[in-house]
């Protein structure tokens, strides 16, 4: 179990105990999943679309490199025994060279497309939270549960949905 999981889950919980001792009968819950909720929204669905167009060519350009690489062991299994000790040391320090250039790249773009994704999802996150507090003045809600944390509810409960259509209509992809 994740810190973060204990967390919300410790403060449902909190939640929950209090509002019982204020009343429970007169509280009304919801349930919201974050996740899907910035998930589903079309401005992220977008932006995903949008972040795997512009790292495509840096993956192409890696596919090619593996392919380079494969190219090199190939040429040293079928010319096991017949190359010269120059030409396999020569082979070997390309295939070498190639791996570790691979390497980095594949570190430097997994750095790059998580950085970016995660400023993406932080900005979407916080307007998304923003929302869902609108969402529950607007229907009288005095609390709303992350459903990751909630072991059952009623799908009646569930705003996931007015969420993401909320969300929709605030911030429309442009």
């Amino acid at each position: 179990m994740s810190v973060r999981y204990g967390l919300r889950l410790a403060m449902a919980c909190l939640a929950l105990v209090s509002l019982s001792k204020a009343g429970l009968s007169q509280t009304k819950v919801a349930i919201v999943s974050m996740q899907r909720a910035i998930m589903g929204c079309a401005e992220i669905k977008k932006a995903a679309a949008e972040l795997e167009a512009k790292y495509k060519p840096r993956q192409q350009e890696m596919e090619k490199l593996q392919r380079e690489l494969a190219s090199i062991q190939q040429q040293v299994q079928s010319n096991a025994g017949k190359l010269t000790p120059a030409a396999e040391a020569d082979l070997s320090a390309q295939y070498q060279l190639k791996q570790r250039e691979l390497q980095r790249m594949d570190d430097d773009l997994k750095a790059d497309v998580t950085a970016e994704r995660n400023d993406i999802l932080g900005s979407s996150g916080k307007r998304m939270r923003e929302i869902v507090q609108k969402l529950a003045e607007e229907k009288g809600v005095d609390v709303i549960v992350d459903e990751p944390t909630t072991l059952f509810f009623k799908p009646a409960l569930d705003l996931t949905a007015d969420a993401i259509t909320a969300y929709d209509k605030a911030y429309p992809v442009k």
